[in-house]
């Protein structure tokens, strides 16, 4: 019984994702969304439940799970991103017949993450990818009727199958040469990995794999298109919250299981942040398409949380850790203004086309303040410029890549967000120096509860750093042990 009151947030998750899905045989299609408000309760409960586990340190069945301060804190990541969505979808499913089975999904992909962030062996870390990839497949195509939709979910099925392989691939290697998935049990036996050329094979693999959920170039080809193609409220759950698994994933798996290794995969990590960062934010200032530009603009963060494997100095390890957190605000708030103005485009003209083009933001600020001011706030914190959530994570992953020796590494990060403030800055030149095409519009109450919510999530961690960073540290000390 012990052992399930320490997953109480999971199970509180569990039984309302199952009462939502019975539910929905008994509500009609205009009546469905009020299953939001159900969910969303449900996500606070759980969001209170871990907050209350911060200093909880159990393992549990059989040492496959554990409970700690990096678990907890991913937890919170993942529950906040979710509980965002949640709110604004109240307003995206307004009317639609399956709106049940979009808040059963999004529910059970949120259960498949927090399974990630406190998995402690190998298989329940698979099973809990899958949980929350299976659900967020179904939840990219949800739009039906919409062909980019569909598209969206099928390169999202294809590629994230492909990693599932290549990640099965790697466990199993690691498996055959240790004897055992348990995470502290392969770390303890990393040995015979260390002194093998399969060991090579296995990091090779297991950083593909990894690779592809983290969205790390080469591995990013799935997430521009399906970005762009997905429900915009489900490209927020993508980028914000499931593209975090991964990085919580590979922390468990790289830091703490194959820290041995080390010498194998910190090199290989230092050349795929480059990569990816430059990518990114090269490619990100050629898009038309707001939806795109944010996809690229998430491959260049990948980037830069990326370097806390390559350093693996306890303050980088926070700094990557705390910029999970604040890009999870930072980038969920982004794609709801996005959709707040496909919503806006849509009430003007409702055969649109293109709503996520960059020039339905012209004058944005005279026609919707409020998300006008949020998007400028938003764009500012993810290049860098205090007092935001970004810039204070920026800080402490840059200076611990500084005080490691690694200077180049870190000037090349800089470059990048300075490379990343011309097309941010490009979006805030269309809100606030263009004409606006029409007259002022009301946010809808959901997506505007939301996007205040993330808001005030990127200025407290600007603003009031202190209790985030300590909680990112103790969330690497788990690494480090």
């Amino acid at each position: 019984m012990a052992n399930y009151m320490l997953l109480a947030p999971e199970l509180v998750l569990t039984l309302v994702a199952l009462a939502i899905m019975l539910a929905g045989l008994f509500f009609g299609p205009n009546n469905k969304n009020i299953l939001g408000y159900v969910a969303g309760v449900g996500l606070f409960a759980a969001l209170c439940l871990t907050i209350g586990g911060l200093t909880v340190n159990e393992t549990l069945f059989y040492g496959t799970m554990t409970i700690d301060a990096l678990s907890q804190f991913f937890k919170i990541v993942f529950i906040s991103v979710s509980l965002l969505v949640t709110i604004a979808s109240i307003k995206y499913t307004e009317g639609n017949k399956n709106a049940d089975e979009f808040f059963t999904l999004l529910l059970f992909s949120t259960i498949g993450m927090m399974v990630v962030a406190s998995a402690n062996d190998l298989i329940t870390l698979f099973v809990g990818f899958e949980l929350a990839s299976l659900s967020t497949y179904a939840l990219a195509g949800f739009e039906k009727n919409n062909p980019k939709s569909m598209e969206a979910a099928l390169k999202y099925f294809i590629i994230g199958s492909l990693s599932s392989a290549l990640m099965l691939f790697g466990i199993s290697f690691v498996y055959g040469m240790t004897g055992t998935t348990s995470i502290p049990g392969i770390a303890e036996n990393a040995g015979a990995l260390a002194s093998s050329p399969i060991g090579l094979i296995a990091v090779v693999m297991l950083i593909a794999g990894f690779g592809f959920k983290m969205a790390l170039v080469p591995f990013h080809m799935w997430a521009p298109d399906t970005y762009q193609g997905a429900p915009t409220v489900i490209s927020a759950l993508l980028a914000a919250g499931s593209k975090k698994m991964g990085f919580v994933a590979a922390f468990r798996v790289f830091v703490v299981a194959l820290a041995l290794l080390s010498p194998n995969w910190q090199t290989a990590f230092a050349i795929l942040a480059v990569i990816t960062m430059t990518l990114g934010n090269v490619v990100a200032i050629s898009q038309t398409s707001v939806k795109r530009m944010l996809a690229y603009s998430s491959v260049a963060q990948a980037g830069y949380i990326a370097i806390a494997f390559a350093v693996m100095t306890p303050m980088a390890l926070t700094g990557g850790v705390l910029y999970t957190l604040s890009h999870a605000f930072m980038k969920t708030g982004a794609f709801l203004v996005v959709a707040v103005v496909g919503y806006m485009v849509v009430s003007d003209n409702k055969n649109a086309k293109d709503i996520d083009h960059l020039d339905n933001f012209k004058g944005l600020a005279k026609r919707m303040p409020l998300t006008a001011f949020a998007m400028m706030v938003f764009v500012f914190a993810l290049s860098g410029i205090p007092p935001t959530a970004g810039y204070m994570s920026k800080f402490i992953l840059f200076s611990s890549t500084i005080e490691s020796g690694l200077v180049w590494l870190a000037v090349i990060a800089i470059l990048n967000s300075a490379l990343s403030l011309y097309y941010y800055a490009r979006i805030v030149k269309y809100m606030y120096f263009l004409p606006a095409s029409g007259g002022k519009i009301s946010e809808p109450k959901p997506y505007a509860v939301a996007i205040i919510l993330a808001l005030a999530g990127v200025l407290i961690i600007g603003i009031w750093p202190e209790p985030f960073v300590y909680w990112a540290m103790e969330a690497a000390k788990v690494l480090m042990v």
